[in-house]
């Protein structure tokens, strides 16, 4: 039997995002139904990390961050989790993003609310005060510019500017008078709703339960799979080609919640 995917989301203390990612989940063991997958929250959602790890206690699994860029959970948090259940740091794969199933899944909600292929885009991101978040953003606005054949703009929705709300004035007084929202979030929510507020004409709803993200959840589980067993090679239905992800980018700062022990997102 393969390791299990233990799937870490940030958490929520909003249960639609608990249930988006969940149905993200459902939708992974549905490409790949040979495969155990768990999930756990850093925060504000059960079941924690640690308690998910001491219940796959002697099973190795591979964790998969359901994050949408780099940072100090990914750098610290997790490989100490790690650590702490006596597991090694290979057992972790990458954060989904950026990466050009993204983009595509993207695109997608673009075009789902309605979006006309000439309309400028905004990427709106949830902001951190991370400069590694930030690019990663940044990034993710090139892979989506790639995609759509025209400019995008990385705005974020807390901690660094531009906001959404800024960026998209910004294009209106440029003359464009129709601008769209691409919410680059993985999960319905506190920054969801932020981002639908702006005067743009169309806004793209989170990525959610899109195949794409799914197929992205699984390559970066065989990724980190192959990392720590060279002679590994999946064999099942549906595989797809790798597309390459863009250089790696540094790490930054983030803090625990002192209040339950958690971790928060730096902002």
């Amino acid at each position: 039997m393969p390791p299990v995917l233990l799937a870490v989301a940030h958490g929520s203390r909003d249960q639609a995002a608990v249930s988006s990612t969940r149905a993200l989940l459902r939708l992974v063991r549905s490409l790949r139904p040979e495969l155990t997958v768990r999930c756990c929250f850093l925060d504000l959602a059960e079941p924690s990390l640690p308690r998910a790890l001491a219940h796959l206690a002697g099973e190795r699994p591979v964790l998969v961050p359901l994050l949408l860029g780099t940072g100090y959970h990914v750098r610290v948090d997790l490989p100490e989790a790690l650590a702490a259940a006596g597991l090694p740091r290979t057992r972790l794969a990458r954060a989904l993003g950026p990466h050009p199933l993204l983009a595509a899944a993207l695109a997608d909600r673009l075009a789902e609310a309605g979006a006309p292929p000439g309309a400028p885009v905004v990427l709106a991101g949830a902001g951190s005060s991370d400069p590694a978040a930030v690019a990663d953003t940044g990034a993710m606005a090139r892979l989506l510019a790639a995609r759509l054949g025209r400019p995008v703009t990385a705005a974020h929705l807390s901690a660094a500017a531009p906001t959404p709300h800024r960026a998209v004035a910004d294009l209106r007084a440029a003359g464009n008078s129709r601008v769209a929202v691409a919410s680059y979030l993985l999960s319905p929510g506190f920054f969801a709703r932020r981002a639908a507020t702006t005067p743009a004409a169309w806004t793209g709803r989170p990525l959610g339960a899109h195949p794409a993200v799914a197929r992205l959840v699984l390559h970066r589980y065989d990724e980190a799979l192959a990392a720590a067993s060279p002679g590994f090679r999946r064999h099942c239905p549906g595989e797809f080609p790798r597309a390459p992800d863009p250089p790696g980018l540094p790490f930054g700062p983030g803090r625990r919640n002192p209040a339950t022990g958690g971790f928060m997102s730096a902002r």
